[in-house]
């Protein structure tokens, strides 16, 4: 199957790209690992930005580098057609020696049956003990 990339803008500057591989289909959250364009450390770049914009910042471990934000409103997730995967919120969190993830949150139905039919379907078709 095909996967689809989702292009991440923060401020409209095109900041990453993820393929929103993970899912919560019943509360209607996605979330994927970001993969970042000339960012060298995106603990530094998050956490600045967060600090000049009143963003809380939910976690912040500078010996690890990794960060944890809150709602993000300037963020944007376009997909390939250019329709905005919008949530109630969107968040990142991550550490420099690892990954970034961004995740975003209550996404209304239908759009996100619409927008993710194969997280519903994965959803659907899971075996429950």
């Amino acid at each position: 199957m095909k996967k689809n990339t989702y292009d991440i803008f923060l401020d409209d500057l095109k900041i990453g790209t993820t393929e929103l591989e993970k899912a919560d289909a019943p509360m209607g959250v996605v979330f994927g690992n970001m993969k970042l364009f000339e960012i060298s450390s995106g603990y530094e770049f998050f956490k600045r930005y967060c600090i000049k914009n009143g963003i809380e910042i939910l976690a912040d471990f500078p010996d690890d580098k990794l960060i944890a934000t809150s709602n993000i409103q300037s963020l944007k997730i376009i997909n390939a057609n250019g329709i905005e995967i919008k949530g109630q919120a969107a968040n990142i969190n991550g550490m420099d020696s690892d990954v970034f993830e961004i995740t975003v949150l209550a996404i209304p139905y239908p759009f996100f049956e619409e927008q993710f039919h194969h997280h519903v379907k994965a959803y659907k078709n899971q075996k429950i003990f």
